[in-house]
């Protein structure tokens, strides 16, 4: 689908949306929308980009969208589950997916939580070496059909963001492997173990180029092979390559692709296709963030110092990093009428501001767009993930409601409930006079 017809299908699901009473000024200020059959193709483009012949298991990152019928969809698309704590565990299981199709890799792992995953049968990826002795004395008293592997960090560098970079020489994530005596100790912890079968890294995301990630996956592959080669058997069978795949956030095409992530893996990592090895991947931010928009009115405009302010109700609480790092997290915005008809006036520069009760609460400063207008609506696109999903709850603003749009063989859009939205002004509880 071409930028433009991105567009136009973004205006005809929020003008559906104001018809069916989605949005409303008054009850139904701010919404957020997934689209249901964008996210059908992105995740076909995903599987496609990988030769058909390799046993894949593409595990979509729940911290990116956490909605348990966001993951319900991606699980009847054909997705496993990467999760990154109990609770998102709790929801991967909650939408349906089989413990075999889930990848546990928190940082900080519990005893408790380990053994509840190794009881399941999740994937396990040991993030040090003092968890690999915590799984010593969880296995020595249990069995357990978990495939079981080590994060390594390939110390390959950061990328432009540097919170987004899990690659460095000091990341917190994973064993270093180029740190003195590791990868020694890393060779040594295999032979002690057979039931260590997986290598794992993560080099990244948004910011970081893809040669930096392919290289990284390509010192995973490589230390998988030093494995074998030292134990003088086939004991690493997996590598779980990670996500990491940025998201062009300037504009609506999509790029880049997939197929192009899996052109530079071929270049760094050829023994990755060779078919020794099943693989899986942990995507997020690319199968969602250009398959949903946030949609919020405004409720007043001034002028200030000269410049047009329009108070908006989408502000920290559904765009956390843009508003607390815009530099880092550029968004677009654009001007709808309250109808939901985009709006074609002169661009004028104008501050669109959240409902938070702080200054910096700023969706976009000094952006040139039509005039808004009290009752317009403004529009987020590209924060499918990691915005509206996992709201901020300052001012103990309410969660906003998340639709599920399609649009069916007559053109209809219809919509399914993803979020519902709390009531936002609930009834003061009585008290005796």
């Amino acid at each position: 689908m071409s930028g433009s017809d991105k567009a136009g299908r973004r205006e005809r699901i929020l003008r559906a949306a104001v018809r069916q009473g989605l949005l409303e000024p008054e009850t139904a200020l701010l919404a957020g929308f997934v689209d249901l059959d964008g996210v059908r193709g992105t995740v076909t483009s995903l599987r496609s980009a990988f030769p058909a012949d390799l046993r894949v298991l593409h595990a979509f990152a729940a911290k990116a969208n956490c909605l348990v019928p966001v993951l319900e969809e991606l699980r009847r698309n054909g997705m496993g589950c990467e999760v990154a704590s109990a609770g998102e565990l709790a929801q991967a299981l909650e939408a349906g997916f089989e413990p075999a199709h889930i990848v546990f890799d928190s940082p900080a792992k519990t005893r408790a939580e380990l053994a509840r995953a190794l009881s399941l049968g999740v994937t396990v990826n040991a993030d040090s070496f003092q968890e690999l002795a915590r799984l010593d004395e969880i296995l020595a008293t249990r069995s357990s059909a978990s495939r079981i592997g080590v994060r390594i960090n390939p110390q390959v560098g950061a990328g432009s963001i540097g919170a987004m970079s899990t690659a460095t020489a000091t990341s917190k994530f994973g064993i270093p492997l180029e740190d003195e005596g590791n990868r020694r100790r890393l060779l040594q912890a295999y032979r002690d173990r057979p039931w260590l079968t997986w290598v794992h890294t993560h080099v990244g995301s948004q910011g970081c180029p893809l040669d930096l990630i392919a290289r990284g996956i390509a010192k995973a592959v490589e230390f998988a092979e030093e494995v074998n080669a030292h134990l003088g058997r086939r004991q690493v069978t997996g590598i779980d390559i990670g996500g990491g795949l940025p998201v062009n956030f300037a504009d609506d095409e999509t790029t880049p692709g997939f197929d192009t992530y899996v052109d530079h893996l071929r270049e760094h990592a050829p023994a990755l296709f060779s078919g020794a090895y099943e693989i899986v991947t942990e995507f997020g931010r690319s199968v969602l963030a250009k398959n949903g928009f946030i949609a919020a009115y405004v409720e007043y405009t001034k002028t200030v110092g000269g410049r047009p302010v329009a108070i908006t109700h989408a502000g920290a609480q559904v765009a956390t990093r843009t508003v607390f790092a815009p530099d880092a997290w550029p968004l677009r915005v654009e001007a709808h009428d309250g109808s939901g008809r985009a709006k074609r006036g002169r661009p004028v520069p104008q501050d669109v501001a959240g409902p938070c009760c702080f200054a910096g609460d700023l969706l976009a400063r000094d952006r040139a767009l039509p005039l808004l207008d009290v009752g317009d609506l403004v529009v987020v696109p590209d924060t499918g993930a990691y915005y509206f999903s996992t709201p901020f709850h300052y001012n103990s603003l309410p969660e906003p409601a998340v639709h599920g749009a399609r649009v069916d063989a007559d053109g209809r859009v219809v919509f399914r409930p993803l979020r519902p939205a709390p009531d936002a002004h609930p009834a003061p509880a009585l008290v005796g006079f």
